[in-house]
């Protein structure tokens, strides 16, 4: 539906009076007031470093603000700049981010910094096609970048916008489809003047107000120029396609601890699903997995090494995981090996008092969680990862 035709929708929607056009100058003096006070934003007057809103950004990929904040504080307070963050080897920067889930984005970040220090001379650049040639940086996070650093005039739509200008213009067009009329939507709003600020008033106002359920309409510096509430539905907006979940997979996990304080561990592949994580062993996750076949696939001790037979347990229940495209159950399987026993190929130990310094994902947080029950190991707290 074009511009035109969704402000004849909104004229509409309240009978016998035409609905006023937002003006961004409302939305900026609201912003003004009631800005949230977040660690990578800067303050009211002053100008962003592109630094922290490049390393802000892609940790809030998916992410909330409330799960990002100390993992932002973390990595800025080890590595205050691109450089500093460029040097550091990728297994760092995984462990560090270990936790916040969607490993890829580590992963990306870490290539970026390099990226930048060799491209543009650790200077993040201004031209948003610039940006999205940097790995990790797509459509959005160019965007957000260009306006909030830079003042570009462009609008990021993230999930917070979305919601706010579906509501706005009452888009009837199920998400993903209206994504494209949603973004011309938001950039036709977007100001010549103080781009960024709009950009993340837009942010606060979706997080603040404007949220997925019971909005907060009578707080909405534009509650008058939205055609949702003008139709009495807001909370219907935006509307989605239904998602078609995955298939549930399914695997073995094994956790082998040595007599003098060890765990078995391996490391991932680092490309792909947690790519570059610390993982116990594992068996293929599969929708076919046959638990009667899972210790074929667990590690093998030659009993002359460990000196007495291996024999593993498998404990009660399972371990439960969502990924982003599937659901994942995983049994866990213990096993006691002797103290000095070497590591088998492609796996090495490591103390279970230095666990929490591994780039472990939640996933395995959960698995060795389930399988050991020190006091160490259950202040490893599993949370949500994806790839």
């Amino acid at each position: 539906m074009t511009v035109a035709a969704k402000t004849a929708k909104r004229q509409r929607a309240k009978p016998g009076a035409a609905i006023p056009s937002p003006q961004p100058t409302e939305l900026l003096a609201w912003y003004d007031r009631h800005r949230r006070k977040l660690p990578w934003r800067a303050a009211p007057g002053r100008r962003a470093d592109a630094y922290r809103v490049w390393l802000s950004e892609i940790m809030l990929q998916q992410t909330t603000v409330k799960a990002v904040a100390p993992y932002y504080v973390r990595f800025l307070a080890r590595w205050p700049d691109i450089r500093a963050l460029a040097a550091t080897p990728l297994d760092e920067v995984l462990k560090t981010w270990a936790g916040l889930g969607y490993y890829a984005r580590a992963r990306n970040l870490h290539a970026c910094a390099r990226a930048v220090v060799e491209r543009h001379g650790g200077k993040i650049p201004v031209s948003q096609a610039a940006l999205r040639d940097l790995p990790g940086i797509g459509t959005y996070t160019a965007a957000a970048i260009a306006a909030i650093a830079f003042d570009t005039r462009v609008t990021p739509v993230d999930g917070n916008i979305e919601r706010v200008i579906a509501r706005l213009y009452a888009v009837d067009t199920p998400l993903p489809k209206a994504k494209a009329e949603i973004s011309r939507l938001a950039q036709a709003l977007t100001p010549p003047r103080r781009a960024g600020d709009f950009a993340q008033a837009m942010m606060d106002l979706g997080a603040t107000v404007c949220t997925p359920k019971r909005p907060a309409c009578a707080l909405c510096p534009w509650n008058d120029s939205c055609a949702a509430r003008a139709c009495g539905d807001a909370e219907t907006f935006p509307q989605r396609t239904p998602k078609r979940e995955g298939e549930l997979r399914r695997g073995a996990a094994f956790v082998a601890r040595r007599a003098d304080g060890f765990v078995l561990v391996r490391t991932r592949p680092p490309k792909g699903l947690l790519g570059g994580m610390t993982e116990v062993p594992t068996t293929a996750w599969t929708a076919d997995f046959q638990e009667g076949n899972a210790l074929k696939g667990a590690p093998h001790f030659p009993t002359s090494m460990s000196k007495r037979h291996v024999a593993w347990q498998r404990r009660p229940g399972v371990v439960r995981h969502v990924f982003t495209h599937f659901p994942l159950e995983l049994t866990v399987y213990v096993a006691d090996v002797a103290a000095r026993a070497p590591a088998p190929t492609g796996t090495r130990w490591t103390g279970i008092a230095e666990l929490a310094g591994e780039a472990l994902p939640s996933l395995m947080r959960k698995v060795l969680a389930h399988a050991l029950t020190s006091d160490r190991i259950r202040k490893i707290q599993p949370g949500k990862d994806q790839s």
